[in-house]
């Protein structure tokens, strides 16, 4: 698979996870360096209308 051309970098797609009750998507590695993020690091999802916003979990 070819580099994205510079105006696709941000296009991303769906992928079913191997049980097919899941979704992923892949994030760029500079996003998850830039927030600092760990694999396995807890995440808060949340559905606003038609937007899906995902964020470092804080424990209340």
């Amino acid at each position: 698979m070819g580099r994205r051309k510079l105006e696709e970098r941000h296009i991303r797609s769906l992928t079913k996870v191997a049980g097919g009750t899941s979704y992923a998507i892949i994030l760029p590695k500079e996003y998850i360096r830039k927030l600092k993020w760990r694999a396995k690091q807890k995440l808060e999802v949340k559905l606003y209308g038609n937007r899906i916003t995902v964020r470092d979990w804080e424990p209340s």
